[in-house]
């Protein structure tokens, strides 16, 4: 059953606003990903089995070492992969 009430709503909200910023889609999901995590962490979202396999894929594509850039590859990922995540929000 997905989590709703105002911090529900909220966190799914801020995400998609995230992931529609301007700005570098690397940098965005990274931010977007930062405030799922407090929202699962205070219980505002329930992290599905279906989003902790997207969000495992979705670090892969944002991980780098440290001093490497991401290039273009890596930020069609993070598009694809946080598009993806926002609809699966609606069951969180």
């Amino acid at each position: 059953m997905p989590s709703e009430g105002p911090a529900a709503e909220a966190a799914r909200a801020t995400f998609r606003e995230w992931i529609e910023a301007k700005g570098h889609a690397v940098d965005n999901a990274r931010q977007a990903v930062a405030g799922l995590e407090a929202a699962f962490a205070t219980g505002a979202l329930q992290r599905t089995p279906v989003l902790g396999a997207m969000l495992a894929d979705l670090a892969v594509a944002l991980d780098a070492e440290e001093g490497q850039k991401l290039g273009g590859k890596s930020a069609e990922a993070a598009r694809f992969i946080t598009r993806a995540i926002s609809r699966e929000l609606d069951n969180a």
